[in-house]
């Protein structure tokens, strides 16, 4: 009969574990005693007239064990292991870099895709096409609206003619290629699509990015076309139909770049970012699509800004997030449901027209930060890029600084090299914690959707953005060149890339011979189509790329569902 031990005797190992705790708590005594004695030496000090603030709140001098004390080790892991804080590969860098992606496109599809063949010639992995204002916005380039603006901030693309020119001569089933679009970014992925075809490539062997991130576009960068609801329905068609017809491409780059841009602080990037993809989610499941059959294509964009530790510790902060959400609140089973795979770029809002070359520097230190931070896929901004699209001098330096971080650095060697640290650990739980809060406002005031049609998320980054200039014109944030260390600039010293007035006339030239040659019986039956198919709940997919096939313009596949869902008016908030 086994003897019952009673409540008042102690065991070997219960002695060794209070004998354990009581060294610790000594421990935190000593550590408490030792920050005291420091504070009272610190406050004696004299400090610097400047705020020591990240882009929202100020930073404390020093942290310690006790500030990381939040932080479990549960909720740190190993790489590539749930909740993946400190990466999504067990083998991080070591198995596989990230993928240099230089975002690339101006003039004529024929300029750009020279610059791409440039760029894969000097090392880049990747491609990624920058559309012209135009394009972006739905229009052709002979439209009276693209009058002037052709070319000029990226590359036109009207048809499928253009998307043959942009990638000829580079195999597609070879290269993934990553689109920044948005408003009509199904008519350009179906350009794409059928561009392959032309080839002989089937759709399946085609990898790549469709950004497809409608709700940023009303929240900060406003290249939208469509109301809110049709525009989540065509994105929710992308993801229904895409993953069984592409199901390497990624159908959406749930975008905190441009909500950073427009003067969002770190947490609110993090926080309105992964509201959206939540909404995205919710919108495929109310769909009545498993989770686990759209979401291991969802995939997140990142600004990296100036502040080098808490960049690092947003990304760390947003893998545990959405690997918990996922898991928790919308019940994936899959693990690579879980797992947030994100492509970054550094901030363009940080470069400078005065003392261009000081945003070679900038760029190298967001750029160390971004690979810290575990991204899978980079582009380093170029140094002229506030001042014009980028020359290829530019480019080359702004990739080289990719390969030097990763072939010269050590940098790639050791995964998640700052995890551990007092202040990266605090740096993230914080994050994590105030990303929370704005989930439980966003939902107090009935979603994202409610947020935007109200203003509410637009007016936080406004709050924001002003506040961030007011420390910039006040000097209590130091930006080099502008605001400090000011220098004489009698006349700029680098060269510019100059779009050729002859690119606008070229390209509607070539759209007048396309739109001659094309079979227009069959142009008009597939655009008839698609507007009848727009009045149903049918997945339209199928038509626009039916369209895309009969060399249907951006423009008229554009217009064939405006007629069915209008055009979306921003209302005035503020």
């Amino acid at each position: 009969m086994t003897k019952l031990k009673s409540p008042g005797s102690k065991t070997a190992a219960d002695s060794e574990l209070i004998a354990t705790i009581e060294e610790q708590s000594a421990e935190l005594r000593l550590l408490r005693k030792e920050v005291a004695e420091w504070k009272k030496k610190y406050e004696k000090g004299e400090l610097r007239d400047i705020a020591f603030t990240n882009s929202e709140k100020e930073v404390q001098p020093i942290y310690t064990p006790l500030d990381a004390a939040e932080t479990d080790a549960e909720a740190l892991g190993m790489p590539g292991f749930f909740p993946y804080t400190r990466g999504i590969h067990p083998t991080g860098y070591r198995g596989r870099l990230w993928t240099m992606r230089q975002f690339a496109g101006f003039g004529s599809a024929q300029d750009t895709n020279e610059r791409y063949k440039f760029l894969l010639a000097h090392g880049q992995t990747g491609l990624s096409v920058a559309f012209d204002f135009p394009t972006l916005m739905g229009y052709d380039s002979d439209h009276p609206r693209s009058e002037g603006e052709v070319g000029k901030c990226g590359v036109a693309i009207s048809s499928l003619a253009d998307m043959e020119r942009l990638f000829d001569g580079i195999p597609l089933d070879k290269v993934s290629t990553s689109m920044t679009i948005n408003g009509p970014a199904v008519i350009l992925y179906c350009f794409y699509i059928a561009a392959a075809e032309k080839h002989g490539i089937d759709p399946k062997d085609l990898r790549g990015t469709i950004q497809n991130d409608i709700l940023k576009e009303y929240m900060a960068q406003h290249a939208w076309v469509y109301p809110i609801e049709p525009a989540l329905r065509l994105i929710i068609d992308c993801f229904e139909w895409s993953a069984k017809h592409v199901p390497q491409w990624n159908t959406i780059s749930i975008s905190g770049y441009h909500i950073r841009e427009a003067g969002a602080t770190a947490a609110q990037e993090l926080a309105f970012t992964l509201a959206d993809g939540f909404t995205y989610v919710e919108r495929g499941i109310a769909r009545g699509l498993d989770v686990d059959t759209f979401a291991p294509r969802l995939s997140f964009f990142w600004d990296i800004h100036n502040d080098f530790f808490e960049e690092i510790a947003k990304l760390r902060a947003a893998r545990r997030i959405w690997a918990r959400h996922m898991k928790e609140r919308y019940g994936a089973k899959d693990p690579r449901s879980l797992v947030m795979r994100f492509h970054s770029q550094t901030a363009g809002v940080t470069l400078t027209a005065q003392q261009p070359m000081n945003n070679v520097i900038r760029v190298a230190y967001q750029a160390m930060a971004a690979v810290l931070g575990g991204t899978q896929s980079l582009h380093t901004n170029s140094m002229d890029e506030t001042l014009a699209l980028p020359t290829e001098e530019s480019v080359q330096v702004a990739l080289r600084t990719q390969q030097v971080l990763a072939y010269e650095t050590g940098v790639p060697n050791v995964i998640d090299p700052l995890g551990g640290s007092y202040y990266v650990e605090t740096l993230t739980t914080e994050l994590e914690r105030e990303a929370e809060m704005y989930f439980r406002q966003i939902e107090e005031i009935g979603g994202v959707v409610r947020g935007l049609e109200t203003g509410w998320l637009q007016r936080k980054i406004s709050e924001s953005a002003a506040r961030q200039q007011w420390e910039v014109e006040q000097h209590r944030r130091v930006i080099v060149g502008v605001n400090d260390f000011v220098t004489d600039e009698p006349e700029l010293k680098i060269e510019l890339l100059k779009i050729a007035e002859a690119t606008e006339r070229d390209q509607r030239q070539r759209m007048t011979k396309m739109r001659a040659a094309r079979d227009n019986d069959l142009v008009e039956k597939r655009l008839t189509a698609l507007h009848e198919a727009a009045k149903t709940s049918q997945n339209l997919m199928p038509f626009i790329l039916d369209c895309a096939r009969a060399y249907c313009t951006l423009y008229e596949i554009r217009a064939a569902m405006e007629a069915v869902f209008g055009a979306y008016r921003e209302p005035v908030f503020f």
